[in-house]
């Protein structure tokens, strides 16, 4: 050690220590811990954003699938484009329950009070609500999503079938209509499920 110089020294500042404590605090929360500091509004939100973009997605999946048989088989048969054009109808209306369940949903959102956390009744509501409508989100979205690609695929199929045997167009549309009614089911239990979600406000 020459003289004059000083060991390094390595010094702890209090931002480091409280950022460790920090750290240790939260690996000790279990899950349920974690989840619970989300706000309910947060997974609200989200759900709504869910069942809108699985929904448009379903349907855009859909008219994808079969609007790209629909164009090529209408190469051989020029007919068969006025009759399936029904398959891209139905599509996009995977993608309105979507945009209907969302408008319902948010019409239900409300900022709830700044004092709610000293009000345990309407926190419970305020819970129970967030995770309603996330979960009626999510369920409208997938099965919206499921019955674009049904309804995308059953009218590809259509249309070849079109194409070569015009008298199976009938039987393969009412394949096509139950294939649609899977996103109705969907939207039909969603609002069910968010029947009673009551925001405190």
């Amino acid at each position: 050690e020459k003289k004059g110089i000083k060991p390094e020294t390595k010094e702890i500042t209090e931002s480091e220590i409280s950022l460790n404590m920090t750290t240790t605090e939260v690996l000790e929360y279990s899950w349920e811990e974690i989840f619970r500091q989300i706000d309910p509004m947060t997974w609200a939100t989200v759900g709504i954003a869910l069942s809108l973009a699985m929904s448009i997605l379903g349907a855009g999946w859909g008219i994808f699938v079969s609007g790209s048989t629909i164009l090529g088989a209408s190469v051989k048969a020029p007919r068969v484009y006025a009759k399936n054009f029904i398959s891209v109808i139905f599509c996009e209306a995977v993608a309105i329950y979507g945009v209907i369940f969302a408008i319902i949903l948010s019409q239900k959102l409300t900022e709830p009070p700044a004092d709610i956390s000293e009000h345990h009744d309407q926190e419970l509501d305020l819970i129970f609500s967030g995770y309603s409508v996330f979960w009626a989100g999510i369920l409208v979205g997938f099965s919206n999503l499921v019955c674009g690609v049904s309804v995308g695929i059953s009218g590809s199929g259509c249309a070849l079938s079109d194409a070569l045997k015009p008298d199976s167009f009938v039987k393969l549309l009412i394949i096509e209509i139950f294939s649609s009614a899977l996103g109705l089911f969907g939207l039909i239990v969603g609002i069910i499920m968010s029947g009673n979600v009551a925001f405190p406000g």
